[in-house]
């Protein structure tokens, strides 16, 4: 059987790939390594090791490598620190291929530690512009990728473009698309309205009533602005003046800045229902934003999932730069006045056309067959022109 390494860092992390998982553990010719940890071992960020047990996966093993303080300079230890900690989980481990997924630090740590140590490394989501740092890791991962998992047909010509291998390079679709496809419509809305807010803190919201979903992380290469772009989002939600459904940023450079605010909204704030969750399961996740008249933030899940759903999305300053997106989104600057008039254009939408640009939901099954079936699979690599 060939071993398959996947590390997971964050619950995003996890939504973008459990499809594959499910996919590759059904899979006879491979068997399936995951390995945990960074915020996804973090309390305050949402343990994932009890969701994945309920989902059926068992955990090899959990490393803690993340530093504590949410700034550039942790942010790049956090790295050092990830790459030492994955090279001896792989040197158990031997796996055959490493897997891993976008753009995130995590990632790094783990296409060097793959590189190093001889180990063909398989590559979600390469090849798609956006702003941030994120940008950067995702290209760098590409030129040490082996196998490619474009997931839009303008990302794998990027790849192609950057001299990779046409051979390596396999337009499989997002993922994440195919638990929308599978998920969304399984439970009906007054059930999961009186499940969903058992968890999380704050109001009871009407899920059957407009509500927005805010969904906004740091950008690290705006990490002193962290602060005063997130408040600009609160007074423009304050105006709109809805219920509203708040998700906790990632670990990114910032986060605490944003985590800060959220807490201070909370306590602070009276005359808006306002609902908070640390951590959500993906499916739950993207039920509220089949049920959300708005999703507003700068996660690429409202360019990704939410084109797919039809979900009209506020996306907010530059996290998202370049990347492919549907009508769904409206595209705004950090100021609450644009906001502000970016959601009340879109609360009056309702719902948009499903669009596919990201995907057909049968990605997860086209990434086990390649991991199962590729033959010839060399580290070596050379740049093709």
């Amino acid at each position: 059987m060939r071993k398959i390494f996947i590390f997971i860092g964050s619950r995003a992390n996890y939504a973008s790939i459990k499809s594959a998982l499910i996919q590759i553990k059904k899979n006879k010719k491979l068997k399936l390594f995951i390995v945990l940890g960074a915020s996804a071992v973090i309390a305050k960020y949402g343990n994932l090791e009890k969701i994945l047990k309920v989902d059926g996966f068992n955990i090899y093993k959990k490393i803690f490598f993340l530093l504590e303080g949410e700034n550039p300079t942790t942010m790049a230890k956090s790295t050092g620190l990830g790459l030492i900690e994955l090279t001896s989980v792989m040197e158990e481990i031997k796996p055959d291929i490493a897997l891993t997924v976008g753009d995130r630090f995590e990632t790094m740590a783990t296409t060097l530690a793959s590189a190093y140590m001889n180990i063909p490394l398989a590559h979600t989501m390469g090849g798609e512009v956006s702003g941030t740092i994120d940008e950067s890791i995702r290209h760098a991962v590409t030129k040490f990728a082996n196998i490619h998992f474009p997931a839009s047909k303008q990302a794998a010509e990027r790849i192609l473009k950057l001299g990779e291998n046409k051979k390596s390079i396999y337009h499989v679709g997002c993922p994440r698309l195919d638990l929308i496809k599978t998920m969304i419509k399984k439970e009906k809305i007054t059930k999961f309205n009186k499940r969903i807010f058992k968890e999380g803190v704050g109001d009871f919201i009407d899920l059957q009533k407009p509500f927005l979903l805010i969904s906004q992380h740091p950008v690290t290469t705006e990490y002193e602005k962290t602060a005063e772009h997130f408040l600009s989002t609160l007074k423009a939600i304050e105006k709109v003046g809805i219920q509203s459904i708040f998700l906790w940023p990632n670990a990114d450079a910032g986060s605490g800045k944003i985590a800060l605010k959220i807490r201070q909204w909370r306590e602070g704030q009276k005359n808006i229902k306002s609902h908070f969750f640390k951590n959500l399961p993906a499916e739950d996740y993207l039920k509220l934003m089949d049920y959300t008249s708005c999703l507003v933030g700068n996660s690429s899940s409202g360019i990704r999932d939410a084109a797919y759903i039809g979900t009209p999305v506020v996306n907010i300053g530059t996290r998202q730069n370049g990347r492919e997106r549907g009508p769904n989104v409206v595209d705004c600057k950090n100021n609450t006045l644009e906001i502000y008039d970016a959601i009340k254009f879109q609360l009056r939408k309702k719902k948009y056309k499903s669009n596919n640009i990201y995907g057909d939901g049968r990605s997860g099954k086209r990434i086990a067959s390649v991991l199962a079936n590729i033959k010839n699979l060399k580290t070596q690599k050379k740049i093709v022109f």
